[in-house]
């Protein structure tokens, strides 16, 4: 048997020993093949960059060529984008020459270093060019700003000298000067071609250049002869004034030209060499496009060269497949021989438990005489544990026994004492209910005396409230009445300065009244003497007779106004007398009005007075009703107690009773065990 369980061992041992092989080899080519994966992962993640930088550097290429061209032309926005394309493309080839350290890539590797040469000569030559257009950005921007101003004041100058010569041909003006002001136009739409032609920067732009300064030169003192005279160029001073104001204003105009003539020309050296830079980048860019290509496609190679590299990793895989299965025969076989051992010692183990029931068989019907056997078997244990259990159960029934009886014997006296207690409690939460209803009734007493007290409060309230408006009012009356008396004071006056008007109005009517009788005294007089002339007074007669008769006319006016007149004053001296007695009136009811008020104020005082006392009995009696609360509350919780202890009282006088009860059923439960002769008789002596 010891030989046999030797060789098991032994037999489990080698197993173990080939399994813990097979995984440590099994590790070792799961982290080859992770390693691999991860070696591949990362070269895959070099050469998708590598790729998609040289992708952009060909990108860049062209864009740099397309802002290039436009900056040349003068577009602001151009500058800008060229130099984010100049930067980019730098960035980019500075990733693919020395790496970038933010992502880990490395520096390309050796096998496109001619790629890599070729682009860096062109790359070279390309931001050189780049460079140079991007210094001239003001001159640039500049003389294009100066070019499309000229654009502009051109036009203005040709239209203007057209006027002038409508205006020469209109005033007859010499031939010469109508020739030399049409002349100008033709030269002002040269000066303007001459420009474009320099922006444009072709073969003929130094030669347009040198035309500009002559041209622009030749019309400024072309127009300084027309406005002041020059004999040397045989040019006469135009004289006609709506002329020379519109020369004036072509010379406003062209000082903008003269002004810009010298900064053309200066800076026309600078816009050629960018022009040709622009040239440069145009013709580089496809020549860096193509070697950009070259590039692309040689680390497009070097991905398709890393073959050998997979086929290890799927070595290696299968290597790890090849250990898995090994170790899975192994383990296959181990657990087989586990399973023979196994199905054994349960065969053993299955006769010892049979063996102990039989022992125990009495114990489940109260037998604590029993004692199982113990062997060396692992039922061996489970034995000497049932012994002791037996031991401890005999202790446990026996004192169970002699505590059962203590406790029947204790429990009939606390019963009575209990029942006692309880009658106590009943009787005492009676006397505490009576108190209770008495303490509640009077409290009601007091909420009736607040609740009165406090409706007489708002009463008073009231009464303060009326008469404080009342007060309010009559002080509104007084201020009212004021008015009315300074408003009928004021239209008293007013009646007084008409009935001045009206006395100033008669007396001009009574100058009026004397001007007419002079005028028909003296109409009178014309009329004699206009018949003391006889025939050459006829026609004087008829003039005096007409003056005569307005100024009765106007005596008889008169006399209508006087009337008038007399009758306003009379109404107004009735109405003066009228708002004198009405403003007395108004002044003795603002006297009776201050007397109410008085009065008000008055009441308004003993009524606050009376209010405040009835405020201080509502408190008094609130506060009475909230002390009557509180005993009435307190009452009650004592009465509450009370009922829960009378009633605690009767539950435990009916707990004890059942605990009595639960007494003499815990030893009809243990009635049923046998115990042996010696522990009995020392229970009894206990």
């Amino acid at each position: 048997m010891i030989k046999a369980n030797t060789g098991k061992a032994t037999e489990g041992s080698r197993s173990r020993s080939q399994i813990i092989v097979l995984f440590i080899a099994l590790i070792v080519f799961i982290v080859l093949l992770f390693a691999n994966f991860a070696y591949l992962n990362t070269q895959a993640s070099y050469d998708k960059q590598y790729i998609g930088h040289a992708g952009e550097l060909r990108v860049l290429s062209q864009r740099i060529a397309k802002n290039a061209t436009e900056a040349a032309a003068g577009k602001a926005a151009a500058f800008k984008l060229l130099s984010d394309s100049r930067n980019d493309f730098a960035q980019r080839w500075g990733y693919l020459k020395k790496g970038d350290p933010t992502t880990g890539l490395p520096p390309a590797p050796h096998a496109v270093r001619p790629e890599m040469q070729a682009v860096q000569l062109d790359w070279e030559r390309l931001l050189k060019n780049t460079d140079a257009i991007l210094s001239s950005e003001q001159t640039v921007l500049s003389l294009h700003q100066v070019a499309a101003t000229l654009a502009e004041t051109v036009p203005q100058l040709q239209v203007e000298y057209e006027k002038v010569v409508e205006i020469l041909l209109q005033r007859g003006a010499p031939a010469t000067q109508v020739a030399m002001a049409q002349r100008q136009s033709l030269l002002a739409e040269r000066i303007l071609g001459a420009v474009n032609t320099v922006l444009a920067g072709d073969e003929n732009a130094q030669q347009a250049a040198d035309a500009f300064g002559r041209d622009a030169a030749r019309f400024g003192q072309v127009l300084n002869g027309m406005l002041q005279g020059n004999p040397s160029l045989k040019i006469s001073q135009v004289e006609d004034q709506d002329a020379r104001a519109r020369l004036t204003e072509i010379a406003e105009l062209f000082e903008f030209v003269s002004g810009s003539v010298d900064e053309i020309l200066e800076t026309s050296p600078e816009l050629f060499k960018v022009r040709e830079s622009a040239g440069n980048i145009f013709n580089l860019s496809q020549t860096l496009l193509d070697e950009a290509s070259h590039l692309a496609n040689g680390f497009e190679n070097m991905v398709g060269g890393r073959s050998t590299d997979t086929i290890g990793g799927y070595v290696l895989g299968l290597l790890a497949l090849t250990s898995i299965i090994l170790i899975g025969l192994v383990m296959v076989r181990e657990t087989n021989r586990q399973l023979r051992e196994t199905a054994e010692k349960n065969e053993r183990n299955q006769n010892a438990i049979m063996r102990l029931l039989d022992e125990i068989e009495d114990l489940a019907d109260g037998d604590l005489t029993v004692t199982a056997s113990v062997t060396e078997d692992f039922t061996g244990t489970i034995a000497d544990s049932i012994n002791y259990s037996v031991d401890q159960l005999r202790d446990l029934v026996a004192t169970i026994n002699l505590t059962a009886g203590q406790v029947a014997a204790a429990v009939q006296e606390t019963q009575a004492t209990a029942m006692h207690l309880a009658q106590a409690s009943e009787h005492q939460a009676q006397q505490i209910s009576e108190a209770s209803t008495a303490i509640n009734e009077m409290a009601q007493s007091i909420d009736q005396v607040s609740a009165n007290a406090a409706e007489s409060s708002a009463v008073a309230e009231r009464s303060v409230e009326i008469a404080n408006k009342g007060n309010e009012v009559v002080h509104n009356t007084i201020h009212g009445m004021d008015n009315i008396r300074e408003q009928i004071q004021d239209t008293a006056k007013r009646i007084k300065r008409l009935g001045e008007s009206s006395q100033e109005i008669g007396d001009i009517v009574s100058l009026i009244d004397d001007i007419a009788d002079q005028t028909n005294i003296l109409a009178l007089n014309a009329a004699i003497q206009a018949s003391m002339a006889g025939d050459a007074g006829r026609g004087f007669a008829v003039v005096a007779d007409e003056v005569q008769r307005l100024a009765e006319r106007s005596s008889a006016a008169t006399r209508q106004i006087e009337t008038l007149v007399r009758a306003i004053q009379t109404d107004t001296n009735e109405a003066v007398i009228s708002m004198e007695q009405t403003t007395t009136e108004v002044v003795r009811g603002a006297r009776l009005a201050q007397d109410a008020g008085v009065a008000l104020e008055e009441i308004e005082g003993v009524s606050k007075t009376l209010a405040a006392l009835i405020q201080s009995i509502s408190n008094a009696a609130q506060q009475q009703t909230s002390s009557a609360g509180q005993i009435s509350l307190t009452m009650n919780v004592i009465q509450q107690i009370t009922t829960q202890t009378s009633s605690g009282s009767t539950a435990t006088a009916e707990s004890i009773g059942n605990l009595a009860k639960m007494a003499s059923q815990l030893r009809r439960s243990v009635s049923g065990f046998t115990l042996p002769a010696v522990p009995e008789r020392s229970a009894d002596k206990a």
